[in-house]
C-alpha cells in the first residue's frame, strides 16, 4: 500500500512539476469567419483519431459558442467515425483560447496557434504540446503556406517530424 501511494505521489509531484514554455496564440478569432468546415491537414497522431486516414471538421457558431462536428474517414473515403461536442472561450475575453468537449463535464484545450488573414488555414494545439493539428478550408495547402506554418511550428516547440499527413483520395 505504502509503495502504490509513493509511486501514485511521484507520478501526481513529477506531473506538476513539469513546465512547458509560454504558448503564444492569435490575438484575435472571428467566431463567426471561423465556422464552417476545415479539413485536417496534418496532425499529431492520438488515441481518438485513430485508423483515420482523412478528417473534417464542422464548426456552426451560437453565440459565443461552436458547435463541433469531427468526422474521420478511411483511405476509400469512408466515413468511419463521428463526434459532436461543443467549444466555448476559455475567457470572455480571449477568443483565440477554447475549451472543447466531446464528453461533458470533461474539456480540453484548443488553442488558435496561428490563423491565415483570410481564414485558409490554422494551427491549433494546446500548452503541453501533445496535440497539435493543421487545419485548411481546402483539402490541400498552397506550398508557400507550408512552409511557413513548419517553420512557425518550430518557434512554438512543436516537431514537424512528428506529423502524420493526411491523405484524401
Amino acid at each position: 500500500m505504502r509503495a502504490m501511494l509513493a509511486l501514485f505521489l511521484g507520478l501526481f509531484l513529477g506531473g506538476c512539476a513539469q513546465r512547458h514554455p509560454e504558448l503564444p496564440t492569435v490575438l484575435h478569432v472571428n467566431l463567426e469567419r471561423y465556422a464552417g468546415t476545415w479539413y485536417e491537414i496534418a496532425r499529431y497522431e492520438n488515441r481518438f483519431e485513430k485508423g483515420c486516414i482523412g478528417a473534417t471538421a464542422t464548426y456552426t457558431q451560437e453565440g459565443k459558442r461552436l458547435r463541433v462536428v469531427n468526422r474521420c474517414f478511411d483511405a476509400q473515403g469512408t466515413q468511419i467515425g463521428e463526434a459532436k461536442g461543443v467549444a466555448k472561450l476559455a475567457s470572455p475575453f480571449d477568443t483565440a483560447k477554447l475549451k472543447v468537449s466531446f464528453f461533458r463535464p470533461f474539456y480540453g484545450d484548443y488553442w488558435v496557434l496561428k490563423l491565415a488573414d483570410d481564414y485558409r488555414y490554422a494551427l491549433i494545439g494546446e500548452p503541453s504540446r501533445k496535440y497539435f493539428w493543421i487545419l485548411a478550408r481546402e483539402k490541400a495547402l498552397h506550398v508557400k503556406d507550408k512552409e511557413e506554418i513548419l517553420a512557425h511550428m518550430k518557434t512554438l516547440g512543436y516537431d514537424p517530424e512528428k506529423l502524420f499527413w493526411t491523405r484524401y483520395p
